[in-house]
Order: C-alpha cells, then structure tokens, then sequence
C-alpha cells in the first residue's frame, strides 16, 4: 500500500502532474515577466508562453486560440458566460435555460439574474441524471438567449447530450453554453461538432494546478461577445481584466496537452477499475448505483448504500481514504445532494450516496484496498446501526 489516505477524490481536484510542474517552473522563477510589458525580453518571453498554452488549449477542443478568454478558474467563466450574455443583451431581461442538476456556479448565477428580473427555466432530468430534450426544447421562447447544461455532471458523472442540445440550440437560434470542468481532458469534446457556443473549463480537474480555468467563446456563426463582468484593464480582449497568471495559464496549457494525448489509455483502465468497485459493493452489499449505467465518466463512481449515512461512512475512513459526499463547493453544508435529489430520489437515498473519484495516479492496488476498506466500513456501521 502506498501512502495513506488513499486518494478517491479526483471530481474535487487532481494531483498536479509533474510534467506539468516541470514546465511552469521557469515562469514560477527566471522568467517571471508580466505579458502586458512587451516592450522588453521578460514581457516578451511571458506573452509568448500564454500564447503557446493558448493554443494547447484551443487544440484540445478544436477551437482556434482566439477563441480562449483565461479566467481564474471554471466559476469565474461560468458566471461571465452568463452574466455576459445576459449583459450583451440589450432587449427586455432575457430568458435562460439551464438544468435542476447543475453546478452550483451555475445555479447560483441564474438565481442571482432572477432577482434582476430574468426569467430562468430550470429544465428537469430523468433517474440516471439526463436532460430532457423535449421540455428543453419546448422551454425556448422568443426571449431565450441561453441556454447552460453541464456536459458531464460532477457528483454522478452522468455526460449530457450535448451535441443534441447543441442542435436544438442553432435551430432555434439561441446561445449554448457548457459548463465543461469535469470533461475536458478525460472525454473527446469538439466545440464545433458539438455545438457549442461558450465552454467553460478548469485546469485543476485535469491535473493542472488550481486558480486557472478558461472560457471558450465562439468567434463566428455566430461571434459570442459578452459583456465583461470585471473591469480594470484591456488584457483578454478586454474580457478579464487583470494581471495574467502566467504560470498556471502555462500549466492549464501543459495539462491538457497530456491529457489530450492520454485521455483514451486513461478511460479505459479507469472504466475496467471503476466497473470493479460496483460490482464489488453491488453483489457483497447491495449497493446502486447513481448516474446513467453507460453514458458517464469512466473515472466516477457514485453509490448508494441503502442505511448507512454517508457522512458517517466518510469519517470512519478518513484515515485511510480521502472520498466525499458531493461537491467539493458544498461539503461544508449539511444539505443534501440536490443532484441526487433532482434524479428523484428521496432525502434518504441523498444522505447514503458517496461519491469516488478515480485518477491518473491511482493504482489497481488502491482500488482493491478502498473496496476493501469501505466493505469493512460498511459492515461495521450497518451493526452499530448509523440512520439515513
């Protein structure tokens, strides 16, 4: 056994990859330029370098690197995807659609643009977790100027229909935005063949280092121009203003770099071991599992343990093995998982369901170890008797 807590937590954040580390060392040191002073080597070198993890970038989504605005993480370009469409809109409070399963970052957002007077239709989905595409669809009005579906869920790992939506979105003439975090890097994801119209991605998910993300904005057919949520300067065509986070955009560069060359290796080894686990708590403690069966992230594995509070089967093996319950954004809060709850399940079913997340640098060792050690776990608090 490696080292303790086994780590299963990979929705949450990733380890960052040393290639990666290797290649944002030299802008963490020498070549610590500020991008906007290219009047001389350092700004040069440093403008340079975002230019190049530009293009990574760009080249893992089949965009063109124009197309990428960097942001401080996912959150930041969720919230400028939305806001700024909203903002650019110069008619009556435009209407949004979005999903009952989102990520907070979007969820948060679309109730906050209510209070300003934009009608939002939170578009519900079935027990595995995906969207209807006949009420999505049948939601659209002559004011909807977006609409924002997460393209592979966080907590159950269930991967929307995305090129579907992306169709109904440019028959009907409106904007499509994704909220990509958790599947850049580890699905293929083409913003052209999907149509999509914003994308947001983090580099934390995908074994870049954290306080960077990016936001994809379509250039033609059509061109997407928000309207900027932050103000202060002209950097990222004036879209986020700020100082340019040179070593992270060089490791957000960098991460899906690899990750695009071995995303593929990485799902099916992650699937077989992933498929193990639910098959282990599925036969040996009855266990079922959250999210659809087939369209979800080979890394994810959200179950069910039908008696056993989640939050007490977490602490009895924090010690041993790093998992949670739900999203990373909402572990310090004693609500239940509103994705669970938006599957229609009951409140019980939303307090006995733990969330593992496989990763890069887990091993077939660990996986037989964790299973072995939530079985125990199980057990155990099933006859001390834990109420859910």
């Amino acid at each position: 056994m490696g080292k303790l807590p086994i780590y299963m937590d990979n929705h949450a954040t990733t380890p960052l990859d040393p290639r990666v580390l290797e290649a944002m060392m030299p802008y963490l040191k020498e070549e610590f330029g500020n991008p906007a002073s290219t009047d001389h080597p350092y700004g040069a070198r440093a403008a340079e370098a975002v230019e190049h993890a530009r293009e990574q970038v760009a080249n893992a989504i089949n965009a063109k690197p124009q197309e990428i605005v960097f942001t401080g993480g996912a959150t930041e370009a969720d919230n400028l995807a939305i806001q700024g469409v909203v903002d650019a809109t110069s008619t009556e409070p435009p209407h949004i659609i979005t999903c009952t399963t989102e990520h907070k970052s979007v969820l948060e957002t679309c109730r906050s643009l209510e209070k300003r007077g934009c009608p939002v239709t939170y578009t519900p989905v079935d027990g595995y977790g995906v969207i209807d595409l006949n009420r999505l669809e049948s939601s659209i009005t002559d004011r909807t100027a977006l609409i924002s579906v997460m393209f592979a869920n966080n907590e159950i790992g269930t991967i929307a229909p995305v090129a579907d939506i992306g169709k109904i979105a440019k028959k009907r003439g409106v904007l499509f935005h994704t909220d990509a975090a958790q599947a850049v890097g580890h699905v293929p994801v083409d913003v052209n063949a999907q149509g999509i119209d914003l994308m947001s991605i983090s580099a934390h998910k995908v074994y870049g280092p954290k306080g960077i993300g990016a936001l994809y904005l379509r250039s033609h057919n059509p061109r997407v121009r928000p309207t900027p949520i932050l103000v202060g300067g002209g950097q990222e065509r004036g879209l986020r203003p700020g100082t340019l986070n040179v070593p992270g955009i060089v490791g957000m560069g960098r991460a899906l770099e690899i990750a695009s060359r071995e995303m593929y290796q990485e799902r099916e080894t992650l699937g077989d071991w992933a498929r193990e686990m639910r098959s282990a708590f599925e036969s040996g403690l009855g266990a079922e599992l959250n999210g659809h069966p087939t369209q979800r992230l080979a890394h994810n594995l959200n179950m069910y343990f039908k008696g056993v509070e989640s939050k007490a089967l977490i602490q009895s093996v924090n010690s041993q093995l790093a998992i949670s319950a739900s999203s990373a954004c909402t572990t310090d809060q004693v609500e239940p998982s509103h994705v669970i709850l938006a599957l229609g399940f009951d409140l019980a079913r939303a307090h006995c369901s733990v969330r593992f997340g496989l990763g890069r640098f887990s091993k077939h060792e660990d996986v037989e170890i964790a299973t072995e050690i939530i079985t125990a776990s199980i057990r155990r608090l099933s006859r001390i008797g834990t109420r859910c």
